[in-house]
């Protein structure tokens, strides 16, 4: 079982698409290497999803239309 990184220095940011007030957004964690803690600002007390740096770069690229860019396996 892995353990989730330390987040205690997370520095969260959300989409600038996000609407700037509003509590309705996903969030990702800078600063923690090789892995990306995702979380759902709602209920940002619990515990995250955290992805490869990998498998986020290959999400982000298929979710930009990249696919293929960043393969994983």
């Amino acid at each position: 079982m892995k353990h989730t990184p330390d987040l205690s220095n997370a520095i969260w940011r959300k989409s600038s698409y996000s609407d700037g007030g509003a509590n309705n957004c996903v969030e990702v964690a800078d600063g923690c290497p090789g892995v990306v803690p995702v979380r759902d600002s709602k209920t940002s007390a619990a515990r995250p999803l955290v992805f490869s740096a990998l498998s986020w770069s290959a999400f982000v690229d298929d979710v930009k239309g990249e696919v293929g860019v960043n393969t994983i396996g």
